[in-house]
């Protein structure tokens, strides 16, 4: 614990972890007094009260008027002041907003509350390399193949009216629910249902399977126990179900009228090739993802590296806001998500650590490299890719890829990898 002043704020560090540093902040009677009379005036000058001429209302009845206001406006003053003091003092960096807590501010007495700043841990990463990594990729089979092909058929399958047919997997049934009890309140609710995708209840889906187009049936169902509304799971409900409509998808036939529908392919055997060749930069892409990964595991293993909890607090809210996660459910969120947002937070530590340290970040030269090639890929000027990404805001987001790109390479060249097909 040290303590220093800041012109004549006292400044005392109480407590430092990983990713935070808690300071006290007391602001001397003195100057908390000076800028109580200081707001008070302000209010004074301002104030037009019955009884007084404008600016001539005497302190006491100012202070009796607009005390709450003119001890909030204090607070916030000498509050900015203190935090001032403790980034000019201490150099600091903060990663997002300070925290302050514990204020105590009574008349006469100075102010005093304790900021919690957020900051970048100091790494000292003393082993990167001499690890033994295992890249491990998947093998495309001939069937894999195929049955990427048949996706490919069932994408471009167009869905065709099924009379007299009950529905299966895989078939597109139009339906209506209505709660029994609810019956004479509403027509029912519409749905379109893909059988055997899991997108109606199970008990739903046994019904359908024995209606007819036109038939109404009135059932009992339960919710299972992961339903999305926790009030009604496990619970039964009668409800009455009718079929509208039956569907069932028509695979176009394989020849080479269909590859050239698809895309710019002269045979089936082109179509195939090219999605034999996607298949593989995939899987290529994964492994490599999960060596990178890997990597990353075993440096803050080796390391020791921690996640500070205000670094995982930020994301967790920031993934939280983009998904925008009900209140309700945040604290299921946080708890089924901090695992990864740590994980997430630790390889970010690393890779900002290196990429700092060995001079490995994303240069000018590197964005304008990346924009000339995505340009020369879409034949079209490098100004109007580099205008197309600035509108967009995904320039930082191609900053942070190359200057990832550039670690990794740094990185793994630092450790032995061994391929295995799987």
């Amino acid at each position: 614990m040290s303590a220093t002043e800041a012109n004549d704020i006292v400044i005392t560090q109480l407590d430092e972890k990983p990713g935070e540093k808690i300071f006290k902040v007391e602001i001397p009677a003195e100057r908390a007094s000076a800028a109580e009379k200081k707001a008070a005036a302000k209010y004074a000058k301002q104030a037009k009260l019955p009884g007084f001429r404008k600016g001539k209302t005497p302190a006491a009845v100012i202070k009796k008027k607009f005390g709450s206001a003119i001890k909030e406006t204090v607070v916030h003053e000498l509050v900015g002041d203190g935090w001032k003091a403790v980034l000019d003092r201490e150099d600091l960096k903060p990663i997002a907003e300070p925290l302050v807590q514990d204020l105590k501010f009574e008349e006469g007495e100075p102010l005093v509350f304790e900021v919690s700043v957020a900051v970048k841990p100091d790494l000292d990463l003393q082993r990167l390399g001499g690890f033994d990594l295992v890249r491990k990729t998947l093998a495309v089979t001939d069937e894999m193949a195929e049955a990427q092909l048949e996706q490919v058929r069932r994408q471009h399958a167009p869905w065709v009216p099924v009379d007299k047919a009950s529905p299966q997997d895989g078939d597109l049934a139009s339906i209506a629910i209505t709660p029994i009890e609810e019956e004479h309140a509403s027509e029912g609710s519409q749905y379109q249902v893909v059988l055997g995708q899991a997108q109606a209840l199970p008990d739903v889906e046994e019904q359908l399977k024995n209606m007819l187009p036109g038939d109404t049936v009135e059932t009992n169902v339960t919710f299972p126990e992961d339903f999305h509304e926790e009030s009604k799971r496990g619970q039964s409900s009668a409800v009455k179900i009718e079929l509208h409509e039956v569907k069932r998808q028509e695979l176009p036939e394989l020849n080479d009228d269909f590859a050239r529908e698809v895309g710019d392919f002269d045979s089936t055997e082109a179509l195939r090739t090219a999605l034999r060749s996607d298949m593989e930069s995939q899987i290529k892409h994964e492994a490599d993802t999960k060596l990178r990964q890997q990597l990353i595991d075993e440096i803050v293993g080796a390391n020791s590296v921690e996640a500070p909890r205000p670094m995982v607090q930020r994301m967790l809210a920031g993934i939280a806001q983009n998904y925008q996660v009900p209140d309700e459910q945040l604290e299921k969120f946080t708890t089924e998500m901090t695992p990864m947002a740590e994980q997430q937070v630790k390889r970010n530590l690393v890779i900002d650590h290196v990429a700092e340290t060995q001079g490995l970040t994303a240069s000018e030269e590197d964005l304008d490299e990346k924009v000339e090639q995505i340009a020369k890929a879409r034949d079209v000027p490098p100004g109007q890719v580099y205008a197309s990404l600035q509108k967009a805001k995904q320039l930082p987001e191609m900053e942070r890829g190359i200057t990832e790109e550039k670690v990794f390479n740094f990185l793994l060249a630092q450790s032995t990898i061994t391929d295995e097909n799987v």
